[in-house]
């Protein structure tokens, strides 16, 4: 099963959905921060959710309660950069456990995991959408409902095409 993402829209079969992307557009990512969403191909790798906002949803890919001492490693200086990390945590990261909802629903796509470089940009997601959505930090954003619609149609040779 193919998804495919361009500068608009998500699509997988015959479902086609608005998306956000990063701020910069799709290309080559260059560095950590650099808003552009990576031009590739890229598997799911693990699905994250909050469960006091979704109960059941179908997934093939492994899931994880996000807790509320769960972060993201964004600090290039870090030997946990582009990874899972628990809070208190003294290098920049990302928290998972937040209050507006973006981040209830976290399919992570395996962008520069293996092997990690350092800069090269961490926290490549698929999330909920902003209501008006509006531009990520280089993720791709679709909304609740299309996000746990897409999950079940996904296993672990799911390829995640982004032009």
């Amino acid at each position: 099963m193919h998804i495919n993402i361009n500068k608009k829209y998500l699509t997988f079969k015959n479902f086609k959905v608005k998306c956000a992307i990063g701020k910069k557009g799709i290309g080559l990512k260059k560095k950590e921060g650099d808003l552009i969403t990576p031009k590739g191909s890229f598997r799911v790798k693990r699905v994250f959710y909050r469960k006091d906002r979704i109960k059941y949803f179908e997934s093939k890919i492994p899931k994880s309660v996000i807790q509320k001492n769960m972060g993201w490693c964004d600090d290039p200086k870090s030997k946990y950069y582009n990874k899972l990390i628990r809070l208190p945590f003294s290098f920049s990261f990302e928290k998972l456990y937040r209050k507006d909802n973006i981040y209830d629903l976290i399919l992570v796509l395996n962008y520069n995991i293996s092997p990690i470089k350092k800069n090269k940009g961490s926290a490549i997601f698929i999330h909920i959408a902003k209501k008006n959505f509006s531009s990520t930090k280089g993720c791709v954003a679709i909304r609740k409902f299309e996000l746990i619609k897409l999950i079940k149609y996904l296993n672990k040779s799911s390829k995640v095409n982004i032009t």
